[in-house]
């Protein structure tokens, strides 16, 4: 027996299609540029940048960051009874708008530890 008849004779590849700016009409992109712009200002943008400023200069400060942001979201959790799954609560960290800035502030602290200090950070992850 051939491995080669028993699969599958067609295959079928879906992808997505980026159309590039100059595909698109320029007149377009520019009006949907300037209407996001006036109506859009972020409010959370001047505290994304004061934690993105923070600088990791402290063992103890590195310590404390690596030790008081998770490495991974502590609200996803499966429900579960009688071993079956009931349902999945998704991680909520994502909702945080400052998700990324704090994540990024716990890996540079883990940098600062391990490359400035010498550290094993395994612990932390």
């Amino acid at each position: 027996m051939k491995v080669f008849n028993n699969t599958t004779k067609k295959i079928f590849l879906a992808s997505w299609v980026l159309i590039s700016q100059a595909e698109a009409s320029d007149a377009h992109v520019t009006q949907l540029h300037r209407s996001t712009s006036k109506s859009y200002y972020n409010i959370l943008q001047p505290l994304r940048q004061r934690v993105d400023s923070i600088q990791v200069r402290d063992r103890q400060l590195a310590h404390r960051l690596c030790k008081l942001i998770p490495s991974q979201c502590p609200f996803e959790r499966d429900v579960k009874l009688f071993g079956k799954t009931l349902f999945h609560i998704p991680p909520m960290c994502k909702l945080n708008p400052l998700y990324d800035e704090v994540v990024g502030l716990r890996f540079r602290a883990m940098c600062y530890l391990a490359d400035e200090c010498g550290e094993d950070v395994s612990q932390y992850c």
